[in-house]
């Protein structure tokens, strides 16, 4: 059965970190990391705990240099001491040294292969021979060999971490800023360890772009089943952000990689303090875990379908505005009067008692529909016949309806389908029914309608990014209409479903912020910058603004921002124009307003 449908973890090998090991026959382990200066011991020590007490699995701490490896030594020996176990696992950039030093006082040691070997990206076109390209493998071998003997000394793990934006310019030169590219990047790596028998290995592939990271994941689990390779996956999307963007955005990339199988560790990155991103991880891997064993879905791809890298489907358009290649609407369980303050307004709006004003577009049930100008009746499959002619009708569905018996929709292009979920695996059943309607012809419009009774936003941020984000990453629908009646105020409801789509790359509907956690390399305080940057650039929705506390990642996994916010030195800010530092070392109190003059010196602000 395809995990699309089905939820089944991926079977892999177990890795031993510290005494907790992961894998497939393990629970689904979280992580998390400091953000305090790494040889601030106490400050180290005492945040690690807090991380700990809130439920993670793991902590990472940063290590630029030799001298930090030896202080994640010191902080190790101070948790101890304070009956605290928790493994700790370096994470190096650049410095081979440095990841020497870690191996030997640390459970677990994080090397990206965009900068362990090669130097600093630089953005620039590089040209290799097939020969020339190959002696670089050999450069390669030789520099983790060391490294490998260290870890199998000291019963170190490894953590193979390619992020999106640190791919070295030799990756980049010949498989372009891609999925593929992150994909080679860690292969030629992995090739190593399996040659050196060395298999305490975990992978992990992020992007702030949850498209890239999906496909990313899912391009590796391919390349590595090819080579009979079967290594665990750490989870994340990188600079998720602030807030409920934060976390609807990790929700979406995480959960929908989730729902296939995959991911044995996971990190919720968000611009807060760490212990924050635990119960945020812990929620997600709660929720996957209630399916499994759940009732078979059976489902098979409809023709032309690439599980890699979906395309949207081909359906026709229903009152010029839905399907047919326009942006996913959305749909709200609430009056506009409701709503107001809310600064994003749905596109149709459900009136259960047939209530309606001439302002918006409705949704009634049929027995209320009075074939009103700006209202459409909504349908049960009973109700079909009895409707009369009207340019749009919303036909709701439970996704187990046999396709068989709707050939009556072939050719239509004056329906929409509401689809509500049933079973325990909600994107599973829901995506099925949608491939048996492409399979049969059926080329209506897709509107997932999907009710949680939370009364937690947390959860209901998780549970409908997790589920809404799977089904539109994979393109498998043309809007959302997300119900959550215990939910207190209705504008939070509306605002997660424009979230999901944006986080799905599906609707932008507001400035997108591409914000890094922080760590021990941040130089300045994130949270403050990161709602700073917020308040003065928010209403600029046609933009992507990166705010990232340091350079090691910064330019590259900004570089599908438009502008760029990069901590340079204490209290000195660098200013990008999409990857190209264009201010260098501004004075911290004056970066945001010089942002501001950025933006508009290149033409792109409009007045709030």
């Amino acid at each position: 059965m395809n995990n699309t449908f089905n939820y089944k973890r991926r079977s892999t090998v177990s890795v031993n970190v510290g005494g907790i090991a992961m894998g497939s026959e393990w629970p689904v382990r979280v992580q998390s990391m400091t953000n305090t200066a790494t040889d601030d011991i106490e400050s180290s020590s005492a945040q690690c705990q807090r991380i700990a007490y809130a439920g993670a699995d793991y902590v990472r701490l940063t290590a630029q240099g030799v001298k930090q490896a030896h202080s994640i030594g010191l902080i190790s020996q101070d948790l101890r001491r304070k009956g605290c176990d928790i493994p700790l696992i370096a994470d190096i950039h650049f410095n081979p040294q440095a990841a020497l030093a870690a191996a030997e006082v640390c459970e677990g040691v994080r090397i990206n292969p965009g900068n362990f070997v090669d130097p600093a990206r630089t953005f620039k076109q590089l040209e290799y021979t097939d020969e020339q390209y190959e002696a670089e493998m050999g450069r390669i071998r030789e520099a983790l060999l060391p490294f490998i003997a260290v870890c199998r000394e000291h019963h170190t793990a490894v953590r193979l971490g390619v992020n999106h934006g640190s791919l070295s310019d030799r990756i980049m030169s010949r498989y372009g800023n891609t999925a593929a590219g992150m994909v080679e990047s860690v292969m030629e790596f992995l090739r190593v360890f399996v040659a050196e028998k060395f298999l305490d290995v975990v992978i992990s592939m992020k992007a702030s772009n949850v498209v890239v990271m999906v496909e990313a994941v899912r391009r590796l689990v391919a390349a590595m089943d090819s080579e009979d390779m079967h290594f665990p996956l750490h989870l994340g999307v990188t600079e998720a952000g602030f807030g409920e963007d934060g976390r609807v955005k990790s929700a979406v990339g995480i959960g929908a990689l989730m729902a296939e199988g995959l991911g044995d560790t996971i990190r919720v990155s968000l611009s807060e303090e760490p212990e924050l991103e635990v119960p945020v991880a812990r929620k997600l891997v709660e929720y996957m875990a209630c399916r499994d064993g759940h009732k078979p879905i059976e489902g098979d791809y409809c023709k032309g379908y690439d599980p890699l890298c979906p395309e949207a489907r081909k359906t026709v358009t229903v009152a010029d505005r839905i399907g047919g290649g326009n942006q996913p609407v959305v749909i709200a369980s609430y009056r506009p009067d409701e709503l107001d303050g809310g600064n994003l307004q749905p596109d149709f709006y459900y009136s259960a008692d047939g209530l309606i004003d001439g302002m918006h577009q409705f949704l009634v049930p049929m027995g209320f529909w009075k074939g009103e100008r700006n209202a459409y009746p909504l349908l049960t499959l009973g109700e079909w016949d009895h409707c009369p002619a009207t340019e749009l009708r919303f036909l709701q569905l439970p996704a187990t309806t046999p396709v068989h018996r709707l050939d009556f929709l072939k050719g239509r292009s004056d329906t929409v389908l509401i689809i509500t979920p049933v079973g325990d695996n909600i994107p599973g059943v829901q995506q099925a029914f949608v491939h048996a309607l492409d399979t049969a012809g059926i080329a209506c419009p897709v509107i997932m309608r999907n009710t949680y009774t939370d009364s937690s936003n947390e959860w209901l941020q998780v549970k409908a990014g997790a589920d809404l984000g799977a089904v539109m990453l994979n393109r498998r629908a043309e809007g959302i209409w997300l119900e959550a009646p215990n939910i207190h105020n209705g504008c939070d409801v509306v605002r997660y479903s424009f979230a999901i789509l944006q986080a799905a790359r599906q609707r932008i509907s507001k400035t997108e912020f591409i914000s890094c956690p922080g760590c021990g390399r941040t130089m300045f305080d994130l949270q403050t910058t990161v709602q700073r940057v917020q308040q003065a650039t928010s209403h600029l929705t046609h933009l992507k603004i990166g705010v990232m506390g340091c350079v090691v990642n910064g330019p590259g996994e900004m570089a599908d921002a438009d502008y760029g916010y990069v901590g340079a030195a204490a209290g000195r800010i660098s200013l990008y124009k999409g990857k190209e530092c264009v201010e260098m070392n501004v004075p911290e109190d004056d970066a945001i307003s010089r942002l501001v003059a950025l933006i508009k010196q290149h033409g792109d602000w409009r007045d709030p």
